[in-house]
């Protein structure tokens, strides 16, 4: 009679590790690295500038391993921040004209906020004046822009 565990548990073990290792890629084709997230001020006034490329890249891969759960859980101290932050969600209108965006827009909203494009992509907006607009955050933390009535998305950064 053979004993089969050890390799169903090495299977299971190597389907898991399979299975992080793809959400933490999934992480990082959605993240776009602290110089794309900062504007260039901000970058250099971190000093982050200061850092090699090799340094950079495993500063972002750091950052992509601590939103995905590898690191200490940072805890905020108010239950109402949390959740706050779980569910944020802000519905506007674009202010203005609007044409979609090209790789770096920029996006003059209603409430007066102003967000940034951070992800490449570009997408030509034929609809009505001050589209509807929903902006939430996505699994990994970040921000997404949604044209309500066009259901396109691009990752933003708050810019104000």
């Amino acid at each position: 009679m053979s004993f089969t565990y050890p390799t169903t548990a090495r299977a299971l073990v190597g389907v898991f590790l399979l299975l992080a290792g793809s959400l933490v890629g999934a992480a990082e084709d959605d993240f776009p690295g602290f110089e794309k997230l900062m504007s260039e001020q901000e970058f250099q006034d971190t000093g982050l500038k200061k850092l090699s490329s090799k340094e950079l890249k495993s500063l972002n891969e750091w950052l992509i391993r601590y939103t995905a759960g590898d690191a200490q859980i940072l805890q905020v101290s108010s239950e109402a921040v949390r959740e706050a932050e779980k569910d944020f969600e802000i519905e506007t209108t674009i202010s203005g004209e609007f044409s979609g965006w090209t790789g770096k827009t920029i996006f003059r909203l209603e409430n007066g906020q102003v967000w940034k494009q951070r992800l490449s992509g570009r997408y030509a907006y034929r609809g009505p004046a001050n589209p509807k607009v929903r902006i939430t955050k996505n699994w990994v933390g970040f921000y997404m822009l949604t044209l309500i009535d066009e259901d396109r998305s691009i990752g933003v950064s708050q810019v104000r």
